[in-house]
């Protein structure tokens, strides 16, 4: 199999970035579908590595919390019903946590919305900052026990939104929520100061990821088969949001502003973290023929 050079990676890794799917690219590109895939499988695990080695130590003082919804294969409803669903197959929830300041994703986890998911997600944005941080999230119950057991009793609080009675002119009814008409504070533990007791920058975040990875567009068929790619999609995503894109207030990446990186990355550094990876795996040579032989 001939191997795509770095310019080509890039400019795929690039449009997967940009929420192309991976049939459209595949069109645009001239390419099979499984060589877009496999591509996208090794740089999502380079990314997480990455991720997992380096974004280490962040000095934050204030952290915001949340999780957004996609699904894998099919809705939960839907996955008895369907046809030879994998493992993994229904709701999946990505947990992110922002520096409110420097706007970096410090901590990212795909899978369910139990205790366990969150106690696992909480100990890991615990360990990925240099001090205490004021933390705020939404009223998902399952923080509560998640962020005692990482935190103890850091500042942390609860971000409770009202809504009022949902529209209920046709199709609106079915994919809207009433209009959020207030907004309740609720400390949790420490002493957290109100006025930065926010979900607002996480949230927002949600949006940029819908608008950049076509598996959580909803009302579409671009949804995840299987839960692993999704992962690794969303891997490729944090890693350029927080060391290539150029944030708009920041007008630098996040890693430049929480100083995680001294410089602004290119699509060719992840690309040369796929080729790190690939340079370190033994070579699969097939089974030894002498000469002359002919194989059945």
């Amino acid at each position: 199999m001939n191997k795509l050079d770095t310019e080509t990676r890039s400019r795929i890794l690039h449009m997967l970035y940009e929420g192309q799917s991976i049939r459209a690219i595949t069109r645009i590109m001239g390419m099979s579908k499984n060589t877009i895939a496999k591509l996208l499988v090794d740089a999502g695990k380079a990314c997480a590595e990455y991720h997992d080695q380096n974004v280490r130590y962040v000095q934050s003082g204030r952290i915001q919390c949340d999780e957004i919804w996609s699904f894998t294969y099919a809705k939960a409803k839907n996955v008895k019903d369907a046809k030879s669903a994998p493992e993994g197959a229904g709701d999946t929830w990505t947990w992110t946590a922002l520096d409110a300041d420097s706007k970096l994703i410090v901590s990212y986890l795909v899978g369910g919305r139990d205790t366990e998911y969150g106690s696992a997600f909480m100990e890991d944005v615990a360990s990925r900052l240099a001090s205490r941080a004021q933390l705020t999230s939404d009223g998902h119950r399952a923080y509560l026990e998640a962020v005692e057991g990482a935190f103890g009793a850091d500042d942390y609080a609860m971000l409770f939104k009202l809504y009022g009675a949902a529209p209920k002119d046709g199709v609106s009814v079915r994919f809207s929520s009433g209009d959020c008409v207030g907004l309740k504070k609720t400390p949790i533990t420490g002493n957290p100061d109100a006025a930065y007791i926010s979900t607002s920058y996480v949230e927002r975040q949600n949006l940029t990821m819908r608008m950049h990875m076509r598996r959580f567009t909803r009302l579409t068929n671009a949804f995840s088969k299987k839960v692993e790619n999704h992962a690794y999609a969303v891997a490729l995503h944090f890693m350029y949001y927080n060391f290539v894109r150029i944030h708009k207030t920041l007008r630098m990446s996040p890693a430049m502003a929480a100083g995680i990186s001294d410089r602004l990355w290119e699509m060719k550094d992840i690309v040369a973290l796929v080729e790190a990876a690939e340079a370190k795996q033994p070579a699969i040579r097939g089974p030894y023929k002498a000469k002359g032989q002919i194989s059945n």
